[in-house]
């Protein structure tokens, strides 16, 4: 199977990396040129247009930072849908919204093209291993037909139901992980004000009912203080508003969500909408003139877990 990947960003560039490493035929395409000869350097091809790639590729993977980005990549005049032929398939991997999967998966259809989305969940580090969960939305059988590649990419691959309904649970987990992260920044606040040890704190919460997937990986960077999470503001804003958004189209009004993603907002007032997601705590840390350092935690996150093929849950 031919595979074009357009979108090497953080977490593409991962997925990406993934599918050269395991020495699948890949094309890739990406505006930032370092990039591009990067993955040139490595082994993979190079498109010069959506379009091209399309044309040269049975499994089309998008995994871009917004949803009108994609929308260009897909419908402009050398964009995928013009690439598209029988039989292909096409796999968004973005954090997108719902309704524009859909949208676009009818253009794709038209082609006699197979529309899938697939995001994925768990950080850019289990990423760079293939150690990442992905759902994947759509036809089930186009779905098994990739289900080889999705199993190098990704560790647990879950089949969650008709198109789009991947991009929905998608932006339900980051809006808990936002939740969590924001907790989290109350959480140190009261433990470093509390004169509690740091390092005990965080063990004492990963042993606990409090417990979560962001504290045992976010927290870590955050109290080595290089916040490096691989994840910036603006990406967090935008899943953020799409659930927010999602709420309103289902005309059910939420408490948290408008809550939190205010935090967000005066978070990426005060730090830029490129600074990490996880400086979102140290609003607190500039309030109350803290840190929240401590001594043995990563500048950047590691999957140290061994890299093995997915499967299915």
């Amino acid at each position: 199977m031919k595979i074009g990947f357009i979108g090497l960003g953080n977490v593409g560039s991962k997925l990406a990396g993934s599918l050269l490493r395991n020495k699948f035929d890949l094309m890739v395409r990406d505006l930032d040129k370092d990039l591009i000869n990067d993955f040139k350097r490595r082994g993979a091809k190079i498109a010069a247009t959506p379009k091209e790639l399309a044309e040269q590729s049975d499994l089309i993977i998008t995994c871009l930072p917004s949803p009108e980005i994609c929308a260009d990549v897909m419908e402009s005049k050398n964009g995928v849908i013009n690439g598209l032929s029988e039989n292909k398939i096409w796999l968004e991997m973005s954090t997108t919204d719902q309704s524009e999967v859909i949208r676009l998966g009818k253009l794709v259809s038209k082609k006699k093209a197979f529309p899938l989305d697939g995001p994925v969940s768990g950080g850019c580090h289990r990423a760079a291993t293939g150690n990442i969960a992905i759902f994947v939305g759509g036809e089930r059988k186009s779905f098994e037909k990739i289900l080889p590649v999705l199993t190098i990419m990704g560790k647990k691959v879950l089949h969650t139901g008709g198109l789009g309904s991947a991009s929905i649970l998608k932006i339900i987990t980051n809006y808990l992980a936002s939740v969590h992260l924001a907790a989290l920044g109350e959480a140190w606040t009261v433990a470093k004000k509390s004169n509690l040890d740091l390092n005990k704190t965080f063990k004492g919460i990963a042993v606990s009912s409090g417990n979560s997937f962001v504290h045992e990986t976010e927290s870590q960077v955050i109290l080595n203080g290089s916040y490096n999470i691989n994840f910036t503001m603006d990406l967090v804003k935008k899943d953020m508003t799409l659930f927010d958004e999602l709420s309103k189209k289902l005309k059910t009004p939420l408490e948290i969500s408008p809550f939190v993603l205010n935090i967000f907002d005066d978070a990426e007032k005060k730090y830029g909408p490129r600074a990490w997601s996880s400086m979102v705590v140290k609003r607190f840390e500039d309030k109350y003139n803290l840190n929240f350092r401590a001594p043995g935690y990563p500048e950047e996150l590691v999957d140290n877990e061994e890299e093995e093929k997915g499967y299915e849950i």
